[in-house]
């Protein structure tokens, strides 16, 4: 890690602290280009947004994969203040960002946040259909 790249992760989790303040959840994020430009950055919106999905890396991710070529996608870093969760781990993936910088690891956050209950079973049911299922998928690919 480098000194620029400490300083990003100051900004990261200050927007963290911005968000917290503000009545979001305290996560944030920004994406910086191979020059060390910031291109975007966002925090957690959860709360505001009514949308569980409102992830600062998540939504960096869905920008980056409209907004970038691939081949400069691939050259930038994401700096947020937590290990993005899954959710966000494949956003990120699947947008082809090069490189990701976190302040706080998944075990650290779990240490310490407030506990809270675990969610819910999903049952969930399938494969089913198969015939019909596969029709769409075989008439796009």
């Amino acid at each position: 890690m480098t000194p620029e790249d400490e300083t990003f992760l100051r900004r990261a989790v200050a927007l963290a602290s911005q968000a917290g303040e503000s009545g979001e959840r305290p996560f944030g994020s920004l994406l910086v280009d191979a020059d060390g430009t910031v291109l975007i950055e966002d925090h957690n919106t959860v709360v505001s947004d009514a949308d569980i999905t409102a992830h600062p890396e998540l939504k960096l991710a869905r920008w980056a994969a409209r907004e970038l070529a691939p081949d400069v996608a691939a050259t930038t870093t994401m700096f947020t203040s937590c290990q993005p969760c899954p959710m966000c781990e494949t956003a990120i993936a699947r947008s082809g960002l090069g490189r990701v910088v976190y302040a706080l690891s998944s075990e650290q956050f779990e240490a310490v946040k407030p506990v809270t209950p675990p969610l819910p079973p999903v049952r969930y049911e399938g494969p089913a259909l198969f015939d019909e299922a596969r029709r769409p998928i075989d008439d796009h690919y």
